[in-house]
């Protein structure tokens, strides 16, 4: 049975692509079976995987929409392991054509059982807000992975996050759990990332991985040339880091 994972916070810019993106290579590698889902209109875990999002006959919108199956919108394959559900800029417009739907919340769970046997993992990249995408990424999911940056407002926000969960938890998908926060853009050589990590910790009663994926040029490169940084550059330390996190989330499934 495999595990559906969705990352998630509110917050932009915090990793979550990166994070999306680079843990699915990497647990491919590792020789499990990925799906990737893209639930932000930005698309870039679509185009992070080289795919031209601009120009996609199905997406996740028009699975949303109950135009496609989700056998017509996923792309198979797109590296060894790996397939994707993409998304464009048209699922903006999602969340106003969903208001009136009955049971809108489960759109995409109702669509995800029908494959899930097909997959060891399913990873689901939110958009950087609690919106109704963000809803039915974690009514699908079995647990939440939550990328932190390692910068000063780290924290903020993070409780609303917190409290969104738990209201899934309780009134939509009762084994939804908290798989734990991850930290990204770690810069050992600040006081303030090592200050940041010791402040989570102290707050958060929550599971932190191990694994701190640091703060690299080689990631930030990787997108731009459509690859997940395994196949960009697989001896930087952004790969290593997220080839670590892959091996702590295959021991926690």
């Amino acid at each position: 049975m495999g595990k559906t994972i969705a990352i998630a916070n509110q917050k932009g810019g915090v990793g979550k692509t990166t994070t999306a993106i680079n843990l699915s290579a990497c647990l491919a590698e590792k020789g499990k079976r990925v799906l990737i889902i893209d639930t932000d209109p930005q698309g870039n875990t679509t185009s992070g995987f080289g795919i031209d999002k601009n120009n996609l006959e199905n997406t996740i919108y028009e699975l949303i929409l109950g135009e496609c199956s989700i056998s017509d919108c996923i792309i198979k394959k797109v590296v060894d392991n790996v397939s994707v559900l993409p998304s464009n800029v048209n699922l903006a417009a999602a969340e106003i054509e969903l208001i009136g739907i009955d049971k809108k919340e489960y759109i995409l769970k109702k669509e995800v059982d029908y494959i899930k046997e097909e997959y060891d993992f399913i990873i689901i990249d939110c958009p950087p807000s609690l919106n109704m995408l963000t809803i039915n990424a974690m009514t699908t999911a079995d647990s939440v992975l939550v990328p932190i940056q390692c910068e000063y407002y780290a924290l903020e926000g993070l409780s609303q996050l917190i409290h969104t969960i738990n209201l899934v938890k309780e009134r939509l998908n009762p084994d939804l759990e908290m798989e734990g926060t991850v930290f990204t853009m770690y810069d050992s050589r600040t006081n303030l990332s090592n200050q940041v990590v010791e402040n989570v910790k102290e707050n958060l009663h929550q599971k932190i991985y191990n694994t701190l994926i640091p703060r690299n040029i080689r990631l930030a490169e990787a997108p731009s040339h459509g690859m997940p940084i395994n196949l960009y550059d697989a001896k930087s330390a952004g790969a290593e880091a997220y080839m670590q996190l892959a091996d702590e989330v295959i021991s926690n499934a």
